[in-house]
């Protein structure tokens, strides 16, 4: 099981003398910080205690998820119950998911917490901890992309001209689930011919042709991990530009993988692969942010 409490512990530490509670909402942040995998919940973290709020609906599952906050259960919406809550502490200070939580919630929370208890924006206080992962997370990781990758070699021999680009989408998310994947990280992008130009071409009803590249773009969600892998194929023997373009592409990932270090600012292991391809006369293609 994840450290959850460790976790909250970390953030207690971190909103200590900044804020008096925060409230999160984000899911994933919910996830990430107590184990809960519903749709509705409200996490509010004091410096010394934590309590999760959610509506009856999930009475049984938050009382079966929820690891190192008291779960309590209102009448109305978790997001009430946490305001009301918070109004009978009396706090100073109140931080909130400055990315995340909608306008709508904002206002509300403003109208039920006293005048006199001032909301404070938090930027990245969750994910600063989410993204220093620990060495369970990584092999987390390493499986969901494992199998990622095993799914899409056992549908390559499927790959061929006539499939349709929505059936070879299907088959992978099929076989994602059927070897223990809970779905998709995200939609599955299966695009050929002119369509594989698109950074984000999804899946349609197109069917393959011979002698055009099939751009596939997949990822599995396993144990709450994401994976994310993207590969190229060609139908047919590719002509020689096909194979320079390919060759220029693979150089670039090469140069950028070979900056990659701990300190590397991301922007600098883009730079590389830009470069590299600007030097191949591709740099104007290279459209993605």
């Amino acid at each position: 099981m994840p450290p959850y409490s460790a976790r909250l512990a970390r953030l207690q530490r971190l909103i200590k003398g900044e804020v008096d509670a925060l409230v999160v909402t984000h899911l994933p942040n919910l996830l990430y910080l107590a184990g809960f995998r519903g749709s509705s919940g409200v996490l509010v973290v004091a410096p010394r205690r934590a309590d999760f709020f959610a509506p009856a609906m999930y009475r049984l599952q938050a009382s079966q998820e929820v690891v190192g906050a008291q779960v309590r259960i209102g009448a109305g919406s978790a997001l009430k119950s946490a305001a009301q809550s918070l109004t009978r502490s009396k706090p100073d200070r109140v931080g909130f998911e400055e990315e995340h939580l909608p306008a709508a919630q904002f206002r509300f929370l403003r109208a039920a917490l006293p005048g006199s208890t001032a909301l404070v924006p938090l930027a990245g206080t969750v994910e600063d901890l989410r993204a220093v992962k620990d060495g369970e997370e990584i092999d987390r990781i390493r499986s969901a992309q494992e199998l990622t990758a095993r799914v899409f070699n056992e549908v390559l021999p499927s790959v061929r001209p006539g499939v349709r680009e929505l059936d070879l989408a299907a088959e992978l998310e099929y076989r994602m689930k059927l070897h223990g994947a809970r779905g998709p990280a995200f939609e599955t992008i299966v695009a050929s011919g002119p369509r594989s130009a698109l950074p984000h071409g999804r899946a349609s009803r197109k069917r393959l042709e011979k002698n055009e590249l099939v751009v596939f773009d997949l990822g599995a969600i396993l144990d709450d991990y994401h994976s994310d892998m993207t590969r190229t194929v060609y139908l047919g023997s590719p002509s020689s530009r096909v194979k320079r373009t390919y060759q220029a592409v693979q150089q670039a990932l090469e140069r950028a993988r070979e900056s990659v270090r701990a300190g590397v600012a991301a922007a600098q292991v883009d730079a590389k692969a830009r470069r590299c391809l600007t030097r191949k006369g591709l740099g104007r293609f290279f459209i993605h942010g």
